[in-house]
């Protein structure tokens, strides 16, 4: 498996992840869904009238997957991540399609996070230094997970390019910092690196020698400091590396034989099933780790579990990819996406532009 090939899985793999969820979207009652699908979801499927994305058909991508691939567009036709032209491309190609109300725009709903950035470049004609909002959920970690495939090869690139595009639409700090600890797990996982209780070690040996933007204290294996050792300088703009310390717990419990979460969906009860950043990234490593070499497991349980599942079913659809490559998904997802042709295309020039940077 080359870097290439990883970089194009998670691409890949967060779409397919989008575009599962569009079906079966934001069921908090779980018999309800069961239902409307069936005991088991298995691929792509219509949404249900009065539904979030009701007139979107089976293996369409939501406005968070739209958003993900004028994100790609972008970055591949500039040779990286070139913010003056994204934003441009919001501001012609989605915002004039929205106006302010959730159920409304491309995909059929548009996100909190978006609406908000609407409001303030739309209507308050603020710059867009000034567009970010308060919401706690992952649509910067949906999109931004393109930049963490292209710059895999430099993390200290990767996080800076992650956290610059998070703050379009998001400004609360501990948002900021989950967003760029899940790219940066992503930029290791695409450099080979293992999902599993080790990752955090190295995540942290890069906040040590400067490399991600995050403030720690502690020794290795987070001991306590030397007696009188100075407080360290700041490598960046985030108080603590607790955010890059999750993905290690998740990947322990995931491994540990004497915790169980049967069947797997259920990790969206175990870690909450709302919108919040906080619940959905858990439940992703912890999907990820445990089906880190079988992708269908991994997004099948996600979709199932309800809840936020089409963000949970990106994010981890994008872990997984890093693990597997594009080699690794299923060809059935991939033919009964719309575009997939287009898309898969995409995918693989970020990857040749990633495997070259590596070179």
């Amino acid at each position: 498996m080359t870097l290439q090939d990883r970089a194009t899985g998670v691409v890949m793999g967060a779409l397919i992840g989008d575009a599962l969820g569009v079906g079966p979207h934001w069921y908090y009652d779980i018999e309800e869904m069961r239902r409307d699908y069936g005991d088991w979801i298995s691929g792509y499927t219509d949404p249900k009238p009065n539904r979030y994305h009701a007139g979107l058909k089976a293996g369409q991508l939501s406005q968070a997957g739209m958003i993900t691939t004028m994100l790609l567009r972008s970055t591949v036709a500039n040779g990286g991540y070139d913010e003056a032209d994204f934003c441009r491309r919001l501001d012609e190609d989605l915002f004039p399609q929205l106006d302010g109300t959730p159920m409304h725009g491309p995909g059929g709903y548009t996100s909190q996070s978006i609406r908000e950035a609407w409001r303030r470049r739309v209507e308050q004609k603020k710059s867009w230094k000034e567009t970010g909002g308060h919401a706690d959920t992952t649509e910067a970690a949906e999109r931004a997970l393109v930049l963490a495939a292209r710059y895999a090869a430099t993390p200290a690139k990767a996080a800076q390019a992650v956290s610059a595009n998070c703050l379009l639409t998001q400004s609360d700090e501990a948002i900021l910092a989950m967003t760029t600890a899940y790219g940066c797990v992503l930029a290791l996982l695409v450099r080979g690196e293992r999902l599993d209780p080790l990752i955090s070690n190295k995540l942290m040996d890069l906040v040590k020698a400067g490399d991600l933007p995050f403030h720690a204290v502690t020794s290795a294996n987070l001991g306590p400091p030397k007696s009188g050792a100075p407080d360290p300088p700041r490598a960046g703009r985030f108080s603590s590396p607790d955010a890059l310390l999750t993905p290690s717990y998740m990947a322990e419990a995931a491994l540990d034989p004497t915790i169980k979460i049967e069947p797997a969906w259920k990790a969206s009860l175990v870690y909450g099933m709302p919108c919040a950043i906080y619940h959905q990234l858990p439940a992703a490593y912890y999907l990820a780790a445990r089906f880190h070499d079988d992708f269908e497991s991994a997004v099948l349980h996600a979709v199932n579990g309800g809840g936020q599942n089409q963000a949970r079913c990106i994010l981890t659809g994008a872990l997984v990819g890093a693990q597997v490559g594009l080699s690794g998904i299923p060809h059935r997802f991939l033919e009964g996406l719309e575009k997939s042709s287009e898309l898969t295309a995409l995918a693989r020039q970020l990857g040749e532009q990633t495997a070259s940077e590596h070179s």
